[in-house]
This record gives structure tokens, sequence and C-alpha cells, in this order.
């Protein structure tokens, strides 16, 4: 079974603060996804998002900013709360504000991947992780992140199973 966190920019303007909605939107984007990935909007991880956020949380060993700006990433957000007439089956949704998302991607700009592999890479490599498959993820996720605060983009968030 697999199991994605599909990261997606959006303008804030055209986003509803209604989960119903967001999650439609965001259905939408994950038809698109390969489109969409090319174009530069989205990029999502499969199953192995939490090894990412321990990849980036390294960086709280190396004092890089008392507000953890390593979290903003993968976990920064809100949660977009389901209504009452919501379908249940709607994925958990997160929304990353602007303001959040410069903070995000001015982290993955300034941070040392090789910093951070040196501090996790034995453990990650023994749990089957690659350097290659953690940089590959860092890319992506450092792309997505410096074109969405580029552009005053927030970032939905959404786990698709």
């Amino acid at each position: 079974m697999s199991i994605y966190l599909h990261f997606r920019a959006v303008a804030e303007s055209e986003i509803r603060d209604d989960h119903t909605w967001l999650a439609a939107f965001m259905s939408d984007a994950w038809e698109d996804h390969v489109d969409e990935y090319a174009a530069g909007i989205t990029c999502s991880i499969n199953k192995g998002w939490d090894s990412v956020n321990d990849l980036y949380a390294a960086a709280a060993t190396h004092d890089i900013d008392a507000d953890e700006p390593w979290i903003l990433p993968i976990y920064g957000g809100r949660p977009v709360p389901h209504s009452a007439d919501a379908d249940p089956s709607d994925p958990p949704l997160m929304l990353l504000d602007p303001p959040g998302v410069s903070q995000a991607a001015h982290f993955l700009a300034t941070v040392s991947f090789d910093e951070l592999w040196n501090v996790v890479g034995a453990r990650f490599s023994a749990l089957g992780w690659t350097r290659q498959d953690l940089l590959d993820q860092h890319r992506d996720l450092q792309g997505l992140y410096a074109r969405a605060a580029s552009a005053g983009h927030a970032v939905v968030k959404a786990v698709w199973a």
C-alpha cells in the first residue's frame, strides 16, 4: 500500500478555508500530479516523509534557529478541520501560509544537506534509506518551497492513502 504526503503551492487568494473544497482541489491536483510536478508547483513523498522530517530535525543539533524552522517543510502549517458535512474519507490537510513558506524556503536554502546527513546518515542507512533518496526528496522540497516563496504562495499538504 502506498501512502503519500502531497505538497501543492497555490496563491493564498485562490484557497477557500473549507476542508471539503480544499480536499476537492487537492484531489484534482493529485490527478494532475505529473504535469504539476513538471511545472514545479507540486511534489510528494511516498511513505517516508517522517524520515525526511527526522533528517531536518538534525538541524536542531546545530542550533540553527530557536524557532525550529526545520519543522516547517514537512509538518509546518495549521490543520484544516473537517466541516460537519465533510466526507470522512477526505484526506487530512495542512495549510502553510506564505510567511511560513518563506521561512521553510529559507531553511531549505541555507541548511547543509551534507551536515544533516553526517548526523543521521548511519541510522538512515541501517533503515534502508540511501543518501541519494533523501537528497532527491530534499531537492524537490527545496525547489518547491523556493518557487512558492518567490511567488508569495501558500503550500497545502494532503495525505493520500
